[in-house]
């Protein structure tokens, strides 16, 4: 049976509807493929956005720690200086204190060897072991203890008073007069200083203690050596010995 007018119209609809719901669901997937392009640029740059920022936290942290270990570095640094300064100060008062030590040392010393060198000559002049009981001249008058001693025996030997002050000054120089100087590193002993002491035997066996037998000893010495007291003086003098 042929179709009707009717049946070609709704034919016609159903055509056009078919073609507009296509249509629309192109229309509508392309939005969607537009919408769906533009989240996933938007995802993609918040996942560079989220890296950048992890980058830069990163960095920051490597950042605080650099800054962490310099700054311990420099805290090691001012305590190894503290202790170097620290030791530095301690070796110099160690060192202060050794030199104040070792001064005080050297000055109770030569007070000591003061007191010693006073000691002698005090001992010298106010006689000897064995006292003189010869006469003493005027003219030794001035003088006492061994000094006199010397002076009146230097007169009965022959000499002339004048040469008493070159003998004062060389057995000054030698022993101070004193009958028990000893010179420990020579020997040599007694107001000339002899050289052995035991030398000084050949006047008498008391050469020890006694200063008469000593000084006579020594002026004949002199005389067999450089004939007057100013003649050994100057010998002593020039060369440090007689």
């Amino acid at each position: 049976m042929p179709p009707t007018k009717g049946y070609f119209v709704n034919r016609l609809w159903s055509r056009v509807g078919v073609r507009a719901t296509s249509v629309g669901l192109l229309v509508v997937g392309v939005i969607g493929g537009v919408y769906l392009g533009q989240d996933r640029a938007v995802q993609q740059q918040g996942a560079e956005a989220q890296l950048v920022v992890q980058a830069d936290a990163d960095e920051m942290q490597l950042l605080k720690s650099r800054q962490s270990e310099h700054a311990a570095a420099r805290a090691w640094q001012r305590e190894a200086e503290g202790d170097a300064a620290a030791k530095a100060a301690a070796e110099a008062k160690a060192a202060a204190s050794k030199a104040r030590t070792l001064e005080k040392k050297a000055i109770a010393k030569k007070a000591a060897e003061k007191a010693a060198e006073k000691a002698k000559s005090s001992s010298s002049d106010s006689g000897g072991d064995v006292p003189y009981t010869g006469p003493i001249p005027t003219s030794c008058a001035e003088y006492t203890g061994n000094r006199a001693t010397g002076c009146a025996l230097m007169l009965d030997a022959g000499f002339k008073i004048d040469q008493f002050p070159c003998l004062d000054k060389l057995f000054k120089k030698e022993s101070g007069w004193n009958a028990r100087a000893s010179n420990s590193s020579s020997g040599a002993y007694g107001i000339p200083q002899a050289l052995p002491g035991s030398k000084m035997a050949s006047v008498a066996a008391d050469w020890k203690t006694n200063p008469a037998t000593q000084i006579k000893w020594g002026l004949g010495y002199i005389e067999g050596r450089y004939n007057t007291p100013c003649g050994a003086w100057s010998h002593s003098q020039s060369t440090g010995w007689y």
